[in-house]
């Protein structure tokens, strides 16, 4: 709204000039010409000035009222300008104490949660160091436990690298732990870790692959009263002379080996085992088997002496009915030699020294 303008002054009316007295007209008597003032109808000096007075006062009158209306349109655009600029404020005031609740509402459920994450972190604390309270106990139980699984494992096995693998973990978590504590449990496990290592037991899984190769061969061993089987490890082809050039020549010889097979001389150290028909010479192979089945499962269930009395069968019979000059029957004979060299009886070492280091530990652990 456009303020009123103010009231406009009020013009101001030039008064004419005081007159001089008129001096006493001359009588025509007198003959005198009259003044050129004295003329009717011609202003004079004062009247003239007072006009050029007023016209310069409505000159400013005309430029103080034309500055005062550019102020009243200035004043109405600037009070224009500061009531959108107020409506605006007042929008932004409505927003910001809508974000400023909206805030106070997040700034609360904050708060829920910073309270719940205090409580959550005092109980890892708790919980921390109860654990740190218990570590050593803990892994004193833990080595403990897996030692025993293991030297049960070995037991079973009939090897010590179930043994070996379990104390190696517990040197090593020994090893990264920093409670002076377990130093005893540290050397002990090293002792029997070494005797471990150094401890000579029998090879139970090339025992019985050596075994297993044996009880392939029996079906191509030769018995002793073998008829037209080679026995002096040459070739026919390198005791035969040339083939003969003439038919008769090679009806000849082929006659002669047929009659030379007929009748074999022959030394034979045992009698009875010229007399082996080949019925007998089927169950005395399968004899052998039984004999090298008997070893495998002795060496399975650790039982040693009774491994090496069927091994000893085994050899006994494989140099009684089999035929002693043959490579196959000396190799089987020294192959069966060679096992029963390798199978000794050898207790397993035991892990005592650890087990009670353990158990010292975890009890000076638990009574902290």
């Amino acid at each position: 709204m456009n303020p009123e303008p103010p009231p406009a002054a009020p013009a101001v009316e030039a008064a004419p000039p005081a007159l001089p007295p008129a001096a006493p007209a001359a009588t025509p008597a007198q003959g005198a010409p009259a003044s050129p003032a004295a003329r009717p109808g011609v202003p004079g000096p004062g009247l003239i000035v007072a006009w050029v007075v007023a016209v310069l006062a409505l000159a400013a009158v005309l430029l103080l009222w034309q500055k005062v209306s550019s102020m009243q349109e200035q004043l109405a655009r600037q009070s224009a300008d500061a009531n959108s600029k107020s409506v605006e404020a007042r929008t932004l005031a409505r927003q910001a104490d809508t974000e400023v609740r909206d805030a106070l509402g997040r700034l609360a459920a904050l708060d829920g949660r910073v309270g719940d994450l205090a409580a959550y972190r005092s109980q890892m604390e708790e919980l921390v160091q109860s654990v740190a309270r218990n570590r050593d106990a803990n892994l004193a139980a833990e080595l403990e436990s897996a030692l025993r699984v293991a030297q049960d494992q070995a037991q079973l096995t009939g090897s010590v690298q179930p043994l070996l693998a379990a104390l190696r973990s517990a040197e090593r978590r020994v090893a990264a732990s920093s409670d002076p504590r377990l130093a005893p449990v540290a050397r002990a496990v090293a002792h029997d870790l070494e005797r471990v290592k150094n401890a000579s037991i029998t090879d139970t899984a090339g025992v019985l692959a050596r075994i297993d190769q044996v009880l392939r061969q029996v079906d191509e061993l030769p018995v002793a009263n073998a008829v037209g089987r080679e026995r002096s490890g040459t070739t026919l082809r390198e005791r035969a002379p040339p083939a003969p050039a003439t038919w008769w020549q090679r009806w000849s010889r082929s006659v002669l080996d047929e009659a030379r097979d007929l009748l074999r001389v022959s030394r034979i150290e045992r009698p009875e085992a010229s007399m082996l028909s080949p019925e007998q010479a089927f169950f005395v192979r399968e004899n052998l088997k039984l004999r090298l089945q008997g070893a495998r499962l002795a060496l399975l269930a650790r039982q040693y002496e009774a491994a090496r009395a069927d091994l000893a069968a085994a050899a006994a019979s494989l140099g009684t009915w089999f035929d002693p000059a043959s490579r196959r029957t000396q190799a089987a004979a020294t192959l069966l030699q060679r096992i029963r060299g390798e199978t000794h009886d050898a207790a397993l070492p035991s892990v005592d020294d650890t087990l009670v280091a353990l158990s010292q530990a975890a009890a000076a652990a638990q009574a902290r």
